[in-house]
């Protein structure tokens, strides 16, 4: 089976040599094109743990970091994700840091640069980052806006790495891999995908994603006629307005 996201040779040589060296990583690119999988996919090939963290506007240090808890009684510090992380090694993949509160990100700016280590404030206690540590982030630059902008501070710590939706045969061979759909599917798919993804005029936020086609596949695959199958998975994710859906059914319709 085809991954979700097919590493091209020099993506693979970034992240390793980073890993080499333990320089923190940013995955930058459009949702949907494959970048926790990348992640998944070189954690695997490293053999190493992974620990993930989805970030959003209520995350707080604590969140990451841990807090004291009241257990039986007694009163217990429990460790964070990105705790944990720090102690056992392995890879910290951060996704869609710039969703997260930026008291947070700069909570995390002690383990991207020389020193690697974090600050307990609430436990007195400051950790070394382990010999095999490496922190990954993500965020999509095509949507963030005011105060979700990544600051120069936080970006310059980072090595990065751009990504965005694959060629049109490598995206067809990911959507077949996928859902075990016929080729002509996931071909006419990729296309539908390659029309909309030009509309530029329409105003779309975020364009049709190959997440959004895997879904759409499967669907198919399941019974669903191909194009309420598109509808669902494609137009309806991607607007709210009925003029706009409208337009995307159009094309939708042009294509199955």
């Amino acid at each position: 089976m085809i991954p979700f996201y097919q590493p091209v040779a020099n993506e693979l040589e970034l992240f390793e040599h980073c890993w080499r060296q333990r320089l923190p990583l940013m995955l930058k690119g459009p949702t949907g094109c494959g970048k926790s999988r990348f992640v998944e996919h070189m954690a695997a090939k490293l053999d190493m743990p992974l620990t993930t963290v989805a970030c959003h506007d209520d995350t707080s240090a604590a969140d990451l970091l841990g807090r004291w808890l009241v257990r039986g009684g007694n009163t217990v510090w429990q460790d964070g994700p990105v705790t944990r992380a720090v102690r056992q090694g392995g890879i910290l993949y951060l996704d869609e840091i710039a969703e997260a509160r930026p008291d947070v990100v700069v909570a995390l700016h002690p383990l991207t640069d020389h020193r690697r280590q974090i600050h307990l404030e609430a436990h007195g206690e400051e950790i070394q980052a382990a010999d095999d540590f490496m922190m990954v982030v993500s965020f999509n630059p095509g949507y963030q806006r005011g105060w979700k902008e990544l600051k120069p501070s936080t970006r310059q710590r980072f090595v990065a790495l751009s990504f965005d939706y694959p060629e049109q045969e490598l995206e067809a061979g990911i959507v077949v891999g996928e859902t075990a759909c016929s080729p002509d599917v996931a071909k006419r798919l990729v296309k539908l995908a390659g029309k909309l993804r030009g509309l530029d005029e329409l105003g779309l936020a975020e364009k049709a994603s190959t997440r959004l086609l895997v879904d759409a596949a499967r669907l198919i695959q399941s019974g669903l006629p191909p194009r309420a199958a598109c509808v669902a998975a494609i137009c309806e994710p991607l607007s709210d307005e009925t003029d706009v859906l409208e337009a995307l059914r159009e094309v939708c319709a042009l294509a199955f």
